[in-house]
């Protein structure tokens, strides 16, 4: 899926530039323009494909940082029976989830979860993985992923690959024009603030077609390379079944921009 409206995962703290700046565009408007920028569309896009595989085999699935809820919502609509749960702490993209009613949509953390063996299928799609910025988070939030999977179940996710550098890209200069779905054209850009220990600090930028700003966001994600990732895998009690370096599961070498990884709990 594309990264579009901001890198996707990243945790969002939404303040406007000044006036009633929150009133032209609301939190709830950016979740509509992320949906309009990034339709989950698996006969268009690599990634969602490999997911849509994995979920529609799986007869329950929690999705952790689901977001709008696109890839459930996707699911259910092919013809998914089974128990599907998505789980996110941003409440303006689980109201625009929630309009599909036979799915369970959870407001909370990764690591609040509460879940015992219930689920054959864990996914952190579109790069959420990379929102655990602190060891305690991902440590906490590993810890109860694989509570919540049943013995032998997967946990699937993907980070980008830290020597691909992809936060070069999110520049001012890579700015993306769109109409939304109130009919308005915007333009939507990123600026990296910072990259320390591994942590990228950016802020994402909406603007109207006058250039009047409406809407800004920071953001801060975490670039963990195989080995540290795999350490923390294995303490909190995942082995690696599979790992790929593209959507093609092609392995990982020197030009991979992904980390994707299957994850069995042990």
């Amino acid at each position: 899926m594309q990264d579009l409206v901001r890198p996707r995962g990243a945790q969002v703290a939404a303040f406007g530039s000044g006036g009633d700046t929150d009133a032209v565009f609301s939190d709830a408007d950016a979740a509509a323009l992320y949906d309009v920028m990034n339709p989950w569309n698996p006969a268009g896009w690599p990634a969602d494909a490999f997911y849509d595989d994995l979920v529609m085999a799986a007869d329950s699935v929690l999705d952790v940082g689901c977001g709008t809820g696109s890839m459930l919502r996707h699911a259910r609509e092919q013809g998914h029976r089974g128990r599907l749960v998505g789980l996110d702490p941003d409440r303006a993209a689980l109201d625009r989830a929630r309009r599909r009613t036979d799915i369970e949509w959870v407001e909370a953390l990764a690591s609040d979860a509460r879940w015992r063996a219930e689920f054959n299928l864990a996914t952190m799609v579109s790069h959420a993985f990379q929102c655990l910025v602190t060891d305690d988070e991902l440590r906490t939030s590993l810890s109860a992923i694989r509570a919540a999977l049943r013995e032998g179940a997967r946990f699937v996710f993907e980070t980008r690959h830290p020597q691909a550098r992809a936060w070069e890209s999110w520049s001012p200069s890579h700015t993306s024009d769109i109409v939304d779905s109130a009919g308005r054209a915007l333009r939507v850009w990123h600026e990296v603030e910072s990259v320390v220990n591994g942590v990228v600090t950016f802020t994402g930028t909406t603007a109207g077609s006058d250039g009047g700003v409406l809407h800004v966001s920071r953001s801060h994600l975490r670039f963990l390379d195989v080995e540290t990732l795999d350490a923390f895998l294995a303490e909190a009690g995942f082995e690696i079944e599979a790992r790929y370096g593209d959507w093609d599961r092609r392995p990982i070498d020197e030009t991979s921009r992904e980390i994707i990884t299957i994850a069995r709990r042990t």
